[in-house]
């Protein structure tokens, strides 16, 4: 197997690390409540709302990680739909914590949730826009790497 480059390699851990931080936020919420912001009815209805899409989100980065350490088109697509998956839900929980004037918080669980929001909207679109940018590289290997380049 061709060793990838260092730039795909870190990517590659930084996707494990999210999907495992995704994991490990949703264990300590209903294991402890660790990192709940608040108790009330509407707070505790709107993130039970998330662990299946966050579910969906973990899975994807973890498989684009894999395919990406190994060099494969596929990285592409899984990591976009990973990375388009972060930045849907970093907006959906963005405007609930503005709507509801949960930044105003100093508490730890709030600086918890304001990290995940930056992280959502900044490593989503990054990830999205540096994956593109491998289509001719990782494209020659892969199943589909004639239509990623071609742009269908």
């Amino acid at each position: 197997m061709v060793r990838q480059p260092a730039a795909d390699r870190v990517h590659a851990g930084a996707m494990v690390v999210v999907a495992l931080g995704t994991i490990a936020y949703w264990v300590a919420y209903f294991a402890a409540g660790a990192v709940q912001t608040a108790g009330d009815a509407v707070y505790v209805g709107f993130e039970n709302a998330f662990p299946a899409a966050d579910g969906y989100m973990a899975a994807c980065w973890l498989a684009a990680a894999s395919l990406l350490w190994r060099g494969r088109a596929t990285a592409i697509p899984v990591g976009i739909a990973a990375g388009s998956a972060m930045i849907f839900l970093g907006l959906m929980d963005t405007l609930f914590n503005l709507e509801h004037g949960k930044y105003s918080s100093t508490t730890a669980e709030m600086a918890v949730e304001t990290v995940i929001n930056l992280v959502c909207l900044t490593f989503g679109p990054l990830t999205i826009v540096r994956l593109w940018g491998l289509r001719e590289r990782l494209g020659a290997d892969g199943p589909i790497g004639g239509s990623l380049r071609r742009g269908g």
